[in-house]
This record gives C-alpha cells, structure tokens and sequence, in this order.
C-alpha cells in the first residue's frame, strides 16, 4: 500500500541513522545497536508482508496468495488486450487496487479464466474472486456471493448506422426487431422483460458470437451495458453506433457490477472492506472509473414507452 511502502523507506532511514549514530562510539553504543536491530527488524518485517494481512489469513485458496478470475477471453474496456495481469482496463486496475488494500502484493496475485455461466454456477470455485461485469441479482444470489458493488450502469443499443432502428426514441419503436444477448445476463432479462419484441430474441453463449451476428446482419441489434457498447461502436464493429441507452427507473434498476465469490465465502468481507476504502477513503474507485470509463457516458436515450 503507498502509506506502508511510505512506511518502510522512513523505518529504513531511521535505521541508518541509529546505524549511523552507533558507529560514533560511547558507552551507549549497546543500546543503540539494539534501538538499531529493532528498527532493521521492523523494517523486515514490513517488507515481508505482501501475502495478505490479518482478514484474508486462512480465507484464500492459497495461502499468501490471491486467485482472481476474469473472463476468457476479457475484452476492453473492462481488461486491455486480454492481459489483466498488465493491470490496465477498469477492472484490472479494480482487482489491483483491491489487492494492494488488502495487502497482496503484484507477485502474489494469480489470474485464471472461466466462463460466465461457469463462474455463477453452483459449487467449488478455481478462484477467490471473480470480476467480469457480473450484475448483482437477487437469482443468482442463491448459488454465489457478491462484493458490494464495483460500479453501476445501465443498458444500452448497439446496431447498424443505417438499420431501420437507427434513429429509435422509444422501446415502442424496438418491438419489431430482431434481437441478440448472451445467455444468463441482465441484458437478455432487459430484452424479453422491457423491450418485449415480437420475435424471440436470439440468445448466444457469449458476447463474441451476439456481435459475430450483429456483425454478419443475421440480427439488427445487441443490448450490452453502456461502456461495453461504446467500446463495440468505436473499435470492434464498423459501422455500428450506440443507438442508445435505456434510463433507469421503477421499472429498470441499475446494473451494479459485484465481484463474485464462492457461495458464504468469508472473503467478501474482507473485499467490501477494500472496497469502502478505495470508495470512501482514497477516492480509487472514481480515478479508476475517470482513467478507463469516462468516455463510454453520453449517447441518446430511447425511453420505456
């Protein structure tokens, strides 16, 4: 953490200069070579840590070790270039912080992948945590747990420039399209809850083959969170555009992102611990959030009516 790493290069210079002093001589050079070994002594001790600190002790798979899982693959803006370990992407940099407040250091960190469905499923898990846009619902509350939440978004359209749909304004105009979402997330819930289209909407099993539709024109649209939608526009799908995003309201809840966990894992506390620091000490999360987010914000709204 940047106070112990502060810490530690203090504890240090106190010690050379105990060390310092005791080289002088006088009859209180055993005493001083004592304050001396006492400082070094705590010095070690400070620099050993990096393997987790009292609230993580007995909880992780490994012990002195942090496991943490992301998708697989794990697309930007959430981790670039596939590399969480590079810690850049909103949640990479998340799982970092996280990490460092609960006294990890970067060598004791270990990623995995999994699937979606797969993390969210009944049962061991290969890691201690997993993020990868999961969206805190009451559902799958009964097979894993959650951190408190991350971040909060809301859903949004992606399509075709020039689709009969370009130019919606309101969920009256959608009904007639042709859908797509991956299988188990709160877009799919949005599309045959809200939007409620005339056609089934065409369900995949990850994020790669609903825009491999898209892409193809076998579907006229995706609904995906916010920044995932922007990120698709800009960068993965030519000539799309985020049609536009769908505000919150009685009917619609936020999207609150939560790391998941292995169902009553002692280790969420530990997290949410982290977590309200970086929230409500450090201010972490919103640099975070400004770094890797702040241009994935602003496109029309179409409304519930």
């Amino acid at each position: 953490m940047k106070q112990r790493s502060t810490r530690i290069r203090l504890i240090g210079l106190g010690a050379v200069a105990v060390l310092g002093l005791a080289a002088c001589g006088g009859d209180d050079s055993a005493s001083e070579d004592n304050v001396a070994d006492e400082a070094t002594e705590e010095a070690v001790e400070e620099t050993a840590s990096g393997t987790g600190n009292d609230c993580t002790a007995g909880k992780t798979l490994a012990e002195g070790k942090l496991t943490i899982a992301t998708g697989n693959p794990a697309y930007e803006p959430w981790v670039v270039g596939d590399a969480p370990e590079s810690k850049e992407g909103f949640e990479a940099a998340v799982a970092y912080g996280v990490a460092e407040e609960m006294g990890f250091t970067d060598e004791n960190i270990v990623w995995v992948r999994t699937g979606f469905d797969e993390a969210i499923q009944p049962g061991a898990k290969n890691f201690d945590f997993n993020l990868q846009q999961f969206s805190i619902t009451e559902e799958r509350k009964a097979t894993v747990s959650f951190s408190d939440p991350y971040y909060s978004t809301n859903q949004a359209l992606v399509g075709f420039a020039d689709s009969a749909i370009a130019g919606a304004t309101s969920v009256s105009e959608l009904k007639g399209a042709k859908f797509g979402a991956q299988a188990g997330t709160t877009s799919l819930d949005f599309i045959t809850k809200v939007i409620q289209p005339t056609a089934e909407p065409f369900v995949y099993d990850d994020n790669a083959a609903a825009k491999a539709a898209l892409e193809a024109k076998q579907i006229d649209a995706i609904v995906v969170d916010l920044p995932t939608a922007f990120y698709i526009s800009a960068v993965e799908i030519e000539g799309s555009k985020v049609i536009g995003q769908f505000p919150l309201s009685d009917q619609v809840a936020a999207d609150n992102f939560g790391m998941v966990f292995d169902l009553d894992n002692p280790l969420v506390e530990c997290v949410n611990v982290a977590l309200g620091r970086m929230r409500d000490l450090t201010y972490e999360l919103v640099s975070i959030e400004e770094t890797w987010l702040s241009g994935y914000t602003g496109a029309p709204v179409i409304s519930l009516d």
